[in-house]
């Protein structure tokens, strides 16, 4: 068995960063282009320093870079770590898939026999 350690395992750091609502919707709001801290944080009944906590989460898991100019931190979502939660949950999607597949054709298969019992009424 593999054992990874979650603080540098990239998969651990974005679902651990996905877990909070706060840092879903700061993505969600990044989706359409660059955003100042003060700007992400107007939505939000929290202070900007807890703004900056979460973007140091959110960096820390690769999700968002922050860039400077002048006095303007600007963040900005990357979308590399989304891609592989994405591919990591596709595996599992196909392998469910092909049971419900499984399952639907053993169904039919009931369906069909109980058709051939019945009596003619």
């Amino acid at each position: 068995m593999v054992q990874y350690e979650t603080e540098t395992d990239p998969l651990s750091l974005t679902f651990a960063a996905l877990a909070d609502p706060t840092r879903r919707q700061i993505l969600a709001t990044l989706k359409s282009g660059e955003v100042s801290v003060k700007e992400l944080a107007e939505p939000f009944a929290i202070s900007l320093p807890a703004i900056t906590k979460h973007l140091k989460v959110l960096e820390k898991a690769g999700l968002i870079s922050r860039g400077r100019e002048a006095q303007w931190r600007p963040a900005k979502l990357e979308v590399g770590p989304l891609i592989e939660v994405a591919d990591w949950i596709d595996k599992y999607r196909k392998h469910w898939e092909d049971r419900l597949d499984r399952l639907d054709q053993y169904l039919k298969e009931l369906q069909s026999q109980e058709k051939k019992d019945e009596p003619n009424a």
